[in-house]
């Protein structure tokens, strides 16, 4: 049984400054398509973008595969959010009932992203809403987390939900050209690490390499609010070559038939 508590961004772990940025910047671009809608975050971790979207949602409702993590989001939130346990392959909704499923940094967990985009189109209501962040696969120093099996870019992102008859955009978010300094000098050490079996594969383990790479951590927060950082608006990218420019790719996929 994979300790997916060991590879998840907990609320109140050590974290860099980045990390907080992408999290928040990653559900302010979502609450955009969540106004006034029926919403459901599949694998929603501790869920530190759950308030945020349920201020925004008509109706928001979201789950975990682990139980151990659902434990802790369910602490934070008590009866504020309808939280269940379920795999994002077999989601326990009615056909044609929601409007906007979010998936974020967990889609190369999900043993089969085609089960999971069948499932979308099956739940999902014609005109509805995927919406995907994910590690960028095609970045030349990219490490993959332990537990996970594929990794979606662009391209793939295109191709998986081109199939269940969605519409598809992709954009990047982090571009690797505005990282600091150290970051810059370090990538080709974070490549060499990678390829050598060097880079620890546990959040505990991580947090000694993030020391060193982006400096002082900050605890990440169990809720996040409006403004905690500037929203960046992510840039639109087109769909027919990898991109190498961003470090995480959002994509919005939309479904156009039943």
């Amino acid at each position: 049984m994979e300790d997916f508590l060991s590879v998840t961004e907990l609320a109140g772990d050590e974290v860099s400054q980045e990390q907080v940025q992408r999290l928040c910047n990653r559900y302010y671009w979502a609450g955009n398509y969540c106004e006034g809608k029926d919403v459901l975050e599949a694998a929603c971790g501790t869920g530190q973008g759950l308030g945020y979207l349920a201020k925004r949602a008509k109706h928001l409702s979201a789950g975990d595969y682990s139980a151990d993590i659902l434990k802790i989001a369910k602490e934070h939130y008590g009866d504020r959010i309808e939280l269940k346990q379920f795999d994002a392959q077999q989601m326990p909704y009615a056909d044609n009932s929601l409007d906007v499923i979010i998936l974020f940094e967990a889609i190369y967990y999900v043993p089969s992203a085609e089960k999971f985009g069948r499932e979308c189109r099956r739940v999902l209501r014609k005109g509805g809403k995927v919406l995907i962040a994910t590690a960028n696969k095609d970045l030349y120093d990219f490490n993959p987390s332990p537990y996970s099996h594929t990794y979606y870019g662009v391209v793939e992102l295109k191709e998986l939900f081109s199939k269940q008859g969605f519409s598809v955009e992709c954009f990047g978010n982090t571009p690797v050209t505005e990282t600091s300094f150290r970051q810059k000098v370090l990538r080709p050490v974070k490549k060499f690490a990678i390829a050598f079996g060097f880079v620890p594969k546990t959040m505990g383990g991580k947090k000694l390499l993030k020391k060193l790479v982006f400096g002082g951590l900050v605890k990440m927060p169990p809720e996040i609010e409006e403004d905690i950082v500037p929203y960046v608006e992510p840039t639109k990218l087109p769909l027919a070559e990898p991109d190498t420019k961003h470090k995480v790719i959002y994509c919005a996929a939309t479904l156009q038939e039943k």
